[in-house]
């Protein structure tokens, strides 16, 4: 019965045309028949946003099918009450640089960039953090990794600071050494 969930034949036309016909809004749409059965941890993934060259023309082919499935998503889960207990998370490991390349590029760039966050008892329309005017440095309310890591957790109901251990029995921090989670973007 539970693997029901994955037959997205059980959804109506105008649900698929709501979050789009590309795999990654399948993805999402899958997500949230997953989330209505209580699965707990979903990843979904789209890759291919390693943009060198051609930055401009790759984000007009990439943004709107994000764009898309992800207000879907949050739509649909906001609609069924769920989304006050399911945080979703959009989230890169780097940022690009703020300068563009000769070959209209970005290239990595781990000193600046954004993650969004909803649902999971978090508020909606904050915005946590600066950078300057190019978008090339933080100057306000620093967010690291592991500080993502326990704002997660702490929406799990995770203690942060709770050693664990490992499947190769090596102990850790869901925050690292210095991570805290941003209970202020919660309530």
């Amino acid at each position: 019965k539970d693997l029901e969930a994955f037959d997205l034949g059980k959804e109506s036309e105008s649900t698929h045309d709501l979050y789009g016909p590309e795999s990654f809004a399948k993805g999402l749409l899958l997500a949230r028949r997953l989330v209505e059965r209580g699965v707990r941890f979903i990843d979904v993934e789209l890759g291919g946003f390693d943009w060198h060259n051609d930055n401009f023309t790759n984000m007009e082919a990439k943004i709107p099918i994000v764009d898309q499935a992800l207000s879907a998503l949050l739509h649909d889960l906001h609609e069924s009450g769920l989304l006050d207990r399911t945080l979703v998370v959009l989230a890169t490991e780097f940022g690009r640089t703020p300068k563009i390349t000769p070959s209209a590029g970005r290239n990595h760039y781990p000193k600046a960039f954004s993650y969004l966050v909803a649902g999971g008892g978090i508020r909606g329309g904050q915005i946590h953090g600066q950078t300057d005017a190019t978008g090339a440095t933080v100057i306000k309310d620093k967010v690291t990794g592991p500080d993502i890591n326990a704002t997660i957790g702490h929406a799990m109901g995770l203690d942060h600071d709770k050693v664990l251990m490992s499947a190769s029995r090596r102990p850790f921090r869901l925050a690292g050494r210095e991570g805290a989670p941003l209970t202020g973007l919660f309530g």
